[in-house]
């Protein structure tokens, strides 16, 4: 008998033994395969008791199927006919619309439109973006049934996406690294165990993902932690960070229960933090939650129930600190020994930062300005009029409006800005001295002159009376 005669047996004997397996004829969504081999090709069988047979091809296979426009080559391949199961071996080669594929192995499950490759598996999606992996389950689409083709790759595979801007030029590569992977179609990924993500402004680690491209959104879960790698880096941790894109760009990133955010510059802390992002910097954070929000910098600490921190270019410019709001701060221990903190309170506080220009990537952004508006109060450290005391002197003043200005990150003045509008006054209270450790004297010492009296008007709350 031909070579050729052969193959033409082999092909419908393959075909009619998978139709003998199925209920109904396969239909012709399905993969018919037919061969194109070399005449170098070695064919044998066994027949079956089912009467059926498993074939065994070798010096080299091709396999179509025109409908689908799949092509699949490989050294080899063994054909199961109970189970409509084709088995390739050795520098496969799997070319459909949807998919190209090269592997060790792979094995193709006809009745199901499903294949599985393994070892050494590098897969390539139209858009261009790719997987690579010891392992590949790809389930293709069947009309009615499968709409959309999917696929499971265990074994830390690594996919590399591949996208376009909204005015379709190519954006910088995207890789997602896990113990499993998870695809739908061409935009959607899910991944667990141990989740890598890299993109050019940031690195992202977490237990699992989900990033859906058609949506602009990447969700990490399971104590996440993003790395900004563009700029001033920062760090960002909470039980569920949300990365959402518009138009292909990052625009926010979104952070949820435990929220922390750490930069340079600032600290800020809630149940959640809203990051604001353009050109692939942090312009913005809004920070919430029944926890409070905090935020700290080097000389200052506030709390409040929200912050609103504008930070254009990812340096800190301005906060607003809305409800119940605290500003503290270290006062100046030059002159006298304290571990309390200089305090300003109200219904908001508006802190300012010098601003640093956008060269000069050491300094740090200093505290310029604390307002405090409505039902405003402050407690400040001031060194004590008799210098051997070492205790400070305590100024408090209350009133609608209170102005703090800070000098090289030290407080300089503190005054009620609007008078008119104060109805508590204030207190100025110096400190006694220790009569435990006071010289002994000739005489008893004389009553303090420094005894805490109240001043006149807290306009000038720091000069002393």
């Amino acid at each position: 008998m031909s070579y050729h005669r052969a193959l033409v047996i082999v092909t419908l004997a393959v075909n009619a033994s998978v139709a003998a397996g199925q209920a109904k004829p396969a239909s012709p969504q399905r993969c018919q395969f037919e061969f194109d081999n070399p005449a170098t090709s070695h064919i044998s069988s066994t027949q079956l008791p089912s009467k059926q047979y498993n074939y065994f091809l070798g010096g080299g296979v091709v396999a179509k199927c025109k409908l689908q426009k799949l092509v699949l080559k490989s050294d080899s391949l063994e054909v199961y006919g109970d189970e409509g199961r084709f088995y390739f071996v050795g520098h496969v080669d799997y070319n459909d619309p949807k998919l190209k594929l090269k592997s060790d192995f792979l094995t193709y499950y006809q009745r199901e439109e499903r294949l599985y490759a393994s070892q050494n598996v590098d897969a390539t999606l139209p858009s261009g973006s790719k997987l690579k992996g010891p392992t590949l389950e790809y389930f293709r689409a069947i009309p009615k049934i499968r709409p959309q083709q999917h696929g499971v790759a265990v074994g830390r595979p690594t996919i590399t996406l591949i996208d376009k801007d909204a005015n379709g030029k190519p954006l910088d590569p995207m890789t997602v690294t896990g113990a499993s992977v998870w695809m739908e179609g061409d935009s959607v990924v899910s991944a667990q165990g141990n989740v890598v993500v890299v993109r050019t402004e940031l690195t992202a680690v977490g237990d699992s993902l989900y990033l859906d491209g058609g949506k602009g959104l990447v969700r990490m879960m399971r104590q996440p932690k993003i790395t900004g790698t563009k700029g001033r880096p920062f760090t960002l941790v909470g039980e569920t960070i949300d990365l959402l894109s518009r138009r292909k760009k990052l625009e926010r990133v979104l952070a949820k229960s435990g929220a922390e955010a750490v930069s340079e510059d600032l600290t800020l802390k809630s149940d959640t933090i809203d990051l604001r992002v353009s050109d692939d910097l942090l312009q913005r954070a809004v920070i919430w939650g029944k926890s409070r929000a905090h935020a700290t910098s080097p000389s200052q600490a506030i709390t409040s129930d929200s912050l609103d921190v504008l930070m254009p270019g990812q340096r800190v410019r301005e906060m607003h600190a809305i409800r119940g709001a605290v500003a503290e701060g270290t006062p100046d221990t030059t002159k006298f020994k304290t571990k309390e903190k200089d305090r300003l309170m109200g219904d908001t506080i508006i802190a300012h930062f010098d601003s640093i220009p956008a060269r000069d990537t050491v300094s740090k952004p200093r505290i310029r300005s604390l307002v405090a508006i409505a039902h405003a109060s402050s407690i400040q450290n001031l060194p004590p009029s008799d210098t051997t005391i070492h205790a400070p002197a305590i100024n408090y003043i209350c009133g609608h409006r209170i102005a703090v200005a800070f000098d090289s990150a030290k407080v300089r003045t503190v005054k009620v800005e609007d008078p008119g509008a104060v109805v508590c006054g204030g207190a100025y209270l110096e400190p006694k001295p220790d009569s435990a450790k006071a010289k002994p004297v000739a005489k008893p010492p004389a009553a303090p002159a420094a005894q805490a009296t109240p001043p006149t008007t807290p306009t000038n709350p720091l000069k002393k009376p």
